[in-house]
């Protein structure tokens, strides 16, 4: 199917009107018609939105990282290695501007049981730096040509501002991406009478059969993407938005995106 769609536009475009935006509309046409599913259409958008973005859109920021001190016994910071549930940990000498290493939690297994041999410059692993500025598609070749998965981030004067995973990169394609330490949880939730809990990746679809609503349209597939096609602009925590006889207000962001909204029903 994606191999008659690439020839179909090669076909159709003419070199100078082969641009994104027209590409887009394309696209739009082609889910329109059921030649593209939803998903399909999502990634194939998510693929062209990575050749646009930054690191500094997407890092995990520096306040959020979980770091671990090299002079740290391994008593002390196994506690919270095992709460975290990541795989990868930087770690710094005085402060988070200092990393010199990542430690994967795999390589302290052998020291369970016997912490007196351990010493955190055997198994440390070097540091990949990248500035914020690194375009995504750029960093996910060097992610998959230099098998590393984790990069520290830094701003224009080498101060560490955050880190960025390769599962944040794919995240951007694909969707979240959910493993063994992910908890399922509800796209609505009742929090009181008229009042929910919405996250901002619930499908248009599941809004309307929950709300009895017909918000459904080919430009946005979720419901964070309908306020922000609303509002015409990515809200900020707080921002509302009045529609028919509901209220939604942004209760939660990251990472410059919508992560959770507060729907009321306001009609007398």
């Amino acid at each position: 199917m994606l191999v008659k769609i690439k020839e179909k536009l090669v076909k159709k475009l003419s070199k100078d009107l082969l641009n994104k935006s027209y590409l887009i509309k394309q696209l739009k046409e082609y889910k329109s018609y059921k030649i593209l599913d939803n998903e399909l259409y999502s990634m194939i958008l998510g693929v062209l939105r990575v050749q646009e973005m930054r690191v500094r859109d997407i890092m995990i920021p520096r306040s959020e990282m979980v770091i671990i001190e090299k002079d740290s016994h391994i008593e002390n910071f196994l506690p919270m290695i095992i709460k975290s549930t990541h795989s990868r940990f930087p770690v710094i000498l005085d402060n988070k501007d200092e990393v010199i290493g990542i430690l994967l939690a795999k390589d302290i297994l052998p020291y369970a049981n016997n912490t007196d041999d351990f010493k955190i410059d055997d198994i440390l692993r070097p540091a990949v730096i990248i500035p914020e500025s690194k375009r995504l598609n750029v960093l996910l070749k060097e992610f998959k040509t230099g098998r590393n998965h984790l990069a520290i981030v830094v701003d224009e004067y080498g101060r560490v501002s955050g880190l960025v995973t390769i599962e944040d990169v794919l995240e951007q394609i694909v969707g979240d991406i959910t493993d063994e330490h992910d908890f399922k949880k509800d796209n609505i939730t009742t929090v009181e009478n008229n009042k929910y809990i919405c996250e901002a990746s619930t499908p248009i679809e599941e809004f309307d059969a929950k709300f009895d609503t017909k918000l459904n349209n080919r430009n946005y597939d979720t419901i964070g993407g309908f306020v922000i096609k609303k509002l015409n602009k990515l809200p900020k925590k707080g921002e509302n938005l009045v529609y028919g006889d509901m209220r939604f207000t942004v209760k939660d962001t990251s990472n410059r995106k919508i992560n959770r909204i507060l729907v009321e029903i306001v009609k007398t």
